[in-house]
């Protein structure tokens, strides 16, 4: 990443007003109108700093109706932080031995995709993304027991609301296997695995 780009993020950082939507948007995506009261701050003034932090990649934004919707852009401001420890200390990524590289890609993208109260915020749609975030998942679960599918879905509902797609997402990457209603874990050696995904 670019010095420069590194900087200019560094710059938009330093409104407290934008540290706080951020903080704000780490809980989840939330639109303009209950950024601006929970910030007590104008609908214009929400909107002048929403539009810097996405111009500058850091916020995501969509729109439904006449309303907009912010969220986080996780992986972009772990971009940002990693090019920055790596400009200041000088380390390039093959400095970094395997294992302490896997180990900070895991913890970077449980940290970016769980919520601080454990809940999943959303599926991710990169293979890799999701396969640890299915791993985080199904390690809670027991091995040798088995689960019929409402429990399964229980289970699920407690990370994330889609629990149809994450209980086929569980079958389709070997994590677990379906027989007659009946769900088990199977061996790890088994499992679709991340670290060996590009």
């Amino acid at each position: 990443m670019q010095l420069e780009k590194i900087v200019n993020v560094h710059k938009l950082l330093g409104d407290p007003n934008r540290m706080k939507i951020l903080m704000l948007l780490n809980r989840g995506e939330i639109n303009g109108q209950a950024l601006a009261e929970k910030l007590s701050l104008s609908q214009p003034t929400v909107t002048h700093h929403a539009t810097k932090l996405r111009e500058a990649a850091l916020i995501r934004e969509r729109r439904d109706k006449n309303t907009i919707y912010f969220s986080l852009n996780p992986e972009f401001i772990e971009q940002v932080h990693q090019a920055s420890l790596m400009f200041i200390f000088g380390k390039e990524r093959g400095d970094i031995p395997m294992e302490d590289k896997q180990s900070s890609v895991k913890a970077t993208v449980l940290r970016n995709f769980f919520a601080k109260d454990g809940s999943l915020r959303q599926i991710p749609a990169q293979y890799k993304k999701k396969l640890i975030v299915l791993e985080h998942l199904v390690e809670k679960l027991e091995f040798g027991k088995e689960y019929n599918e409402k429990e399964i879905n229980e289970f699920i509902k407690q990370y994330h609301e889609d629990f149809a797609t994450i209980r086929r997402e569980f079958i389709m990457h070997h994590f677990m296997y379906r027989d007659n209603g009946i769900y088990v874990l199977n061996p790890r050696e088994m499992w679709s695995n991340w670290e060996e995904v590009k």
